[in-house]
């Protein structure tokens, strides 16, 4: 299916889904609790329900009403009787690991085509380390199918920090070991997703015993018990990026409600970039909203460190495209290995539409201020991807259709619907 999109604008106020990462914790969690826990504004995309259909695998009892899910939770996981298959999602083949090392017995854990292209060798490791027994499948690959048997005995792990999820499954699943768990990380990257579980195992009534600041020590007390509790999902600062960039770069006047300024989630700083370009952006943090007035030229003369914000590049890489101007993008190391390797990607599409585009290893370059052009792209199955070239249409030449763009869904599953109703000239369409 492709997403057709053509110069126009946006006007009104739009509320933007629940957070994919905050979502996945939460159900993950809450079928680790002993009680039933109530998750109000789940995000129910693909992600968000390849965690749901791993935490009733686990052996949680979970009710789906809209806009919430009733979980009931065991006090701890249950073997699952088959494999598990966390489709796209890369956090929860991350944290269905964790999880799964606290069962006794073997589970199968698998992912679609890009997971099982995904390296998940630094969990295995640290799981090992911690005396539960994980293993790859295929002789000279680092990525699912894996099996893990349980149970993780506790002791000391070690992370280089390169990925911050499969430290997060650790944090998540060690509270339950035998034993106390300490967890030294060399480099962190992607902090404020590290601060949002040990937020989470908060909520659910657990606290570390001792965290170093810079996140690169944790110790977890042992024969901990996750508590049932009720909790509302906060606003994805990651999805919201989109519809902000579409509202920057074009003549909008658009209003995006329902955020929380105040939430650990890391790409709400995406906002103060695209300000520092020149986008007129009000922040009304006590209301809980953004007001976009768009169109107005950005400028681009500005270096991005996305170490702690890797999914960011897609949608800030097409806001440096309208930019006058060079704007470079540092630390991308780790945004080469999320669904797809998304620096080569951007590149790839970004210069099909006439963007001027370079890169290195950890970096790219964007010389802004060329005029771009709708053309046909790729979404490389990137949900990312695809929301990012169709909102580079809303101000190409032109008309611009991605391919296989349905894939938005494990991520903002109603992206398209929601800036048409805003008057954003964009569509699905079978149409070839």
């Amino acid at each position: 299916m492709f997403s057709i999109s053509k110069r126009s604008s946006l006007k009104g106020e739009i509320t933007i889904p629940g957070s994919k990462s905050h979502t996945i914790r939460a159900v993950l969690l809450a079928a680790l609790a002993d009680g039933t826990s109530i998750i109000h504004n789940p995000l129910t995309s693909d992600d968000g329900l390849s965690a749901l259909k791993a935490a009733r695998a686990f052996g949680a009892d979970i009710l789906e009403e809209k806009g919430k899910w009733i979980v009931k939770g065991k006090g701890r996981p249950s073997l699952p009787e088959d494999v598990i298959d966390c489709g796209n999602s890369g956090t929860s083949t991350a944290f269905v690991m964790a999880l799964a090392s606290l069962c006794e017995g073997y589970t199968v854990i698998t992912g679609d085509q890009q997971i099982r292209r995904r390296p998940v060798i630094q969990l295995v490791n640290a799981l090992n380390e911690l005396g539960a027994k994980a293993v790859l499948t295929r002789p000279g690959k680092e990525a699912p199918p894996v099996i893990i048997q349980g149970v993780l005995k506790g002791g000391t792990a070690h992370f280089s920090g390169f990925s911050s999820v499969v430290i997060s499954s650790t944090l998540l699943a060690s509270p339950m070991a035998l034993n106390d768990t300490i967890i030294k990380v060399e480099k962190p990257l992607e902090k404020p997703y590290l601060q949002m579980t040990i937020d989470w195992l908060k909520k659910y009534g657990v606290e570390l015993k001792k965290q170093a600041p810079d996140y690169t020590y944790f110790e977890i007390e042992c024969g901990k018990t996750y508590k049932a509790t009720e909790s509302s999902i906060p606003a994805d600062w990651s999805g919201v990026a989109f519809p902000l960039v579409a509202a920057v770069c074009t003549p909008s006047d658009l209003i995006i409600s329902g955020m929380d300024f105040n939430d650990s989630q890391g790409d709400k700083i995406v906002v103060d970039h695209l300000i520092s370009m020149g986008a007129d952006i009000t922040k009304d943090e006590a209301g809980g909203k953004l007001i976009v007035h768009g169109g107005k030229p950005l400028k681009g003369g500005t270096t991005i460190n996305l170490n702690d914000i890797p999914d960011s590049l897609p949608a800030l890489s097409v806001a440096a495209c309208f930019a006058e101007g060079d704007t470079v993008f540092t630390g991308l190391a780790h945004v080469r290995v999320k669904e797809t390797d998304r620096v080569a990607v951007m590149e790839a599409e970004l210069t099909k539409i006439g963007a001027k585009v370079e890169t290195t290893k950890d970096s790219m370059a964007v010389h802004g201020g060329s005029p771009i052009k709708g053309a046909e792209v790729e979404s490389y199955d990137d949900h990312r991807i695809a929301m990012a070239m169709a909102v580079a249409g809303l101000f190409a030449d032109g008309e611009m259709r991605v391919k296989d763009a349905e894939c938005a869904s494990v991520s903002f599953p109603n992206f398209f619907d929601l800036l048409g109703s805003a008057g954003a000239s964009i569509e699905l369409s079978d149409s070839l």
